[in-house]
């Protein structure tokens, strides 16, 4: 037999003779640890938060349970690391098309073709997580902003730039609104917002609380 090995009688045996077999190759770091959560949040999606367990997601994932609880001692942190993972796996795109109001819709139309599938697991399946740890989805956003800026502050902070928006009448409730409008939409009926929906967050409501005085006799034109 070619490119074959031979070694002693303790050695794994094949068809009478001994075959030299290389061991498989260890997972470390970035690696093993999106394994994991890859894991549990398929698991997450399977059978809920209340039946999802450390030895059912270790199983998934081919690991033992010591090496989940090396890195998240409970269930309920295992289970916020995967959302937190499969959330930023998948990152929005800042857009930059020169306009607030087009920036603010191409954002918010990106959500809806990304994000929506992630609400409706969000929807179903949490509600235990919810009820266990005392969370809400605004703590979720939250533990995702804590390093970066959100999309909006980006957004509106080039608009400022530009000199579209009057940054005195600026609050971070403000700010934060096309997002919380579109999210509450989202979360409501678990699909993807109407895109009269989306325009009306932006035009009505968003941009005449947020554009300068000077330009509100000049208002943006009305998509085709």
């Amino acid at each position: 037999m070619r490119n074959e090995k031979y070694r002693g009688c303790e050695a794994a045996r094949c068809g009478g003779f001994a075959m030299e077999t290389r061991p498989a190759r260890r997972r470390r770091g970035a690696a093993l640890e999106g394994a994991l959560l890859d894991a549990a949040w398929a698991e997450l999606n399977e059978r809920g938060y209340e039946l999802l367990s450390l030895e059912t997601v270790a199983k998934r994932a081919n690991t033992s349970k010591p090496v989940l609880y090396r890195r998240w001692p409970s269930k309920a942190d295992l289970v916020w690391a995967a959302l937190l993972h499969v959330i930023e796996r998948d990152p929005i795109a800042v857009p930059d098309t020169g306009t607030l109001r087009d920036d603010v819709i191409a954002l918010l139309r990106q959500v809806n073709e990304r994000r929506v599938g992630l609400a409706s697991a969000l929807l179903a399946q949490l509600a235990d997580f919810h009820r266990a740890t005392g969370t809400t989805i605004d703590d979720l956003r939250a533990a995702l902003a804590a390093d970066q800026r959100s999309a909006m502050e980006e957004i509106v902070e080039r608009a400022v730039e530009r000199g579209e928006i009057d940054p005195a009448g600026l609050t971070p409730r403000i700010i934060r609104l096309p997002e919380d409008l579109f999210r509450h939409e989202l979360l409501m009926t678990s699909r993807a917002v109407p895109d009269a929906d989306v325009l009306e967050i932006v035009d009505t409501i968003f941009l005449p609380l947020v554009i300068r005085r000077h330009t509100r006799n000049h208002p943006y034109p009305k998509p085709d």
